[in-house]
């Protein structure tokens, strides 16, 4: 079938819109009208080359949320006209996945940035070349996707699709960090580096859990604020040391736990710089290939830790219903963080405007 998608034809080029022609879905996929896709800064990673052995050209997106068209053989739990949200790829064969742990899957790397299918075929082709797609295994930059039907969740008839793609990758991955792999009891202090959309996520879970104090840190007040609105009981510009300095003044020594999801070497290290003894850092930020972290030896004597998670620890067919309870019940905002809409064809300058760090999370409407 003919679609339409947006292909990065080399590596750091701009996206091109263009016509392509998508296979019908094989055994255990499932064919998917996108409705609507989040753009993330791992889709920015992709165009710029920062999977090493991601082959172009290359239709990337990884958050589409749609409505099912076709399945393959095989395909029972899903049928057409089910609202869905395409989730992280897993293999399901591997120790992590055999226990129910599929965020952590060993295939991972390979299934999200081979530009394949676990076989190593590709879907969408132009002229009888290969475009590689199945980018973590969905390629959502277009107005179909095929996918594997494992990776799919059905959506409840009264979530709005149109604005759920977010909750596939970056809002699963801020929340489930929290709910899932801190675990902070009632009353724990806790810093967010980063309130993009993955920290105003893990937010409103800290704030779900209870915990206190709550500190964003961001270098937009624009960002801060909407931080304070949705649960932070501090909002601090980023300032390096001085930020340090009143963070530890604000807890009392310095936090229980600290939540990273910028992903850069200095916000890592501070990090863990601002934990009381005891305390925990989480990176979640996807700090570049090859960037190391440098920490004092000295420091782990005080019973300090530094982890870090894959898609907030989530199994998504599970976690993602929860999140959904949540969203129902008015507890996590997710509308809040949607702050902008586009069409396909704006997405280079979509693109621009998240590099800039303005908005907070926006969609390409392929209803628009």
């Amino acid at each position: 079938m003919k679609i339409t998608a947006a292909v990065v034809p080399a590596r750091g080029a701009p996206f091109e819109v263009q016509s392509l022609d998508l296979e019908s879905p094989q055994a255990g996929e499932v064919l998917v009208r996108i409705v609507a896709s989040g753009m993330c800064h791992t889709d920015l990673h992709a165009r710029d080359g920062y999977f090493p052995n991601l082959p172009y050209p290359v239709v990337c997106g990884h958050e589409g949320a749609g409505v099912v068209e076709a399945v393959g053989g095989g395909v029972t739990d899903l049928a057409a006209g089910d609202p869905v949200v395409i989730s992280f790829p897993w293999c399901g064969e591997c120790e992590p996945c055999r226990a129910d742990l599929p965020s952590y899957c060993v295939a991972a790397r390979s299934l999200k940035s081979s530009g394949r299918r676990a076989d190593g075929s590709t879907p969408m082709s132009r002229d009888g070349e290969p475009v590689y797609s199945c980018f973590f295994q969905q390629s959502s930059f277009a107005t179909f996707a095929v996918t594997p039907a494992k990776d799919v969740v059905k959506l409840r008839r009264d979530a709005p699709v149109e604005m759920l793609g977010p909750l596939g990758c970056g809002l699963q991955t801020g929340a489930g960090a929290v709910l899932n792999v801190m675990r902070p009891p009632p009353g724990r202090s806790i810093a967010v580096f980063g309130v993009g959309g993955v920290g105003l996520a893990g937010l409103m879970a800290a704030r779900i859990a209870g915990c206190d104090p709550i500190v964003a840190v961001d270098r937009l007040p624009a960002r801060l604020a909407l931080a304070r609105e949705l649960g932070a009981t501090h909002a601090l510009e980023s300032s390096g040391e001085a930020t340090l300095a009143e963070i530890r003044r604000i807890t009392g020594g310095g936090v229980h736990y600290a939540f990273e999801a910028i992903g850069t070497k200095n916000t890592a290290e501070q990090s863990f710089q601002m934990l009381r003894p005891g305390g925990t850092a989480t990176i979640i930020g996807m700090v570049p290939f090859g960037v190391k972290i440098e920490l004092h030896g000295f420091d782990f004597l005080r019973d300090r830790k530094i982890q870090g998670t894959s898609m907030g620890g989530n199994r998504f067919r599970v976690d993602m219903p929860r999140l959904l309870s949540l969203w129902k019940q008015g507890r996590l905002k997710l509308d809040h963080l949607i702050t902008g809409r586009i069409k396909l064809d704006q997405i280079n300058d979509g693109f621009a405007a998240l590099k800039s760090a303005v908005p907070v999370r926006q969609l390409i409407d392929f209803a628009a």
